[in-house]
């Protein structure tokens, strides 16, 4: 479990939208989580809550309050995976019809992302999900090539 993170900033700009300038001043926080931050109260404006959309004013202090990681409930399982292409960021893999993408009710292991833990164990610390690195779907019954973040900072590119 990682620790708990705290930044504030000052606003050097007026007009500028709360979540935008949260995602833009913490390194690989997408605009989503960081208003995911902002409605969970971990994002303050001068020692308040706020809203996503509050436009900022120059001297306004904000300070976010990035919580712990919780501990993946993922395992790797040893799987026979079908790479297509693979450099530092990406992993492509020619997924099969009838395999899972990720663990749901119903299906708690034996997914792709079991199989691509087992291959890159690391993938495990780049997200706090239950997908980590799953840039976008492909149904169970559905073949066809998926894409795969290896870093965080390849997942904010393609998300």
């Amino acid at each position: 479990m990682t620790m708990e993170k705290t930044c504030s900033f000052v606003v050097d700009t007026s007009g500028v939208r709360l979540d935008k300038f949260v995602s833009e001043k913490c390194p690989g926080l997408s605009r989503t989580q960081a208003q995911r931050l902002i409605e969970e109260g971990n994002v303050t404006v001068n020692d308040r809550t706020a809203k996503s959309g509050l436009k900022l004013s120059a001297g306004d202090r904000v300070t976010v309050t990035i919580p712990p990681t919780p501990p993946s409930s993922l395992a790797p399982e040893a799987m026979p995976l079908k790479i297509v292409y693979e450099d530092v960021d990406l992993l492509v893999i020619d997924k099969p019809a009838g395999l899972t993408v990720h663990p749901a009710p119903g299906h708690p292991g034996g997914t792709l992302i079991n199989a691509i833990l087992a291959y890159y164990p690391r993938l495990a610390e780049i997200s706090d999900s239950l997908r980590p690195g799953i840039v976008h779907r492909l149904d169970k019954d559905t073949s066809g090539l998926m894409i795969v973040a290896k870093n965080k900072a390849a997942e904010m590119n393609l998300v």
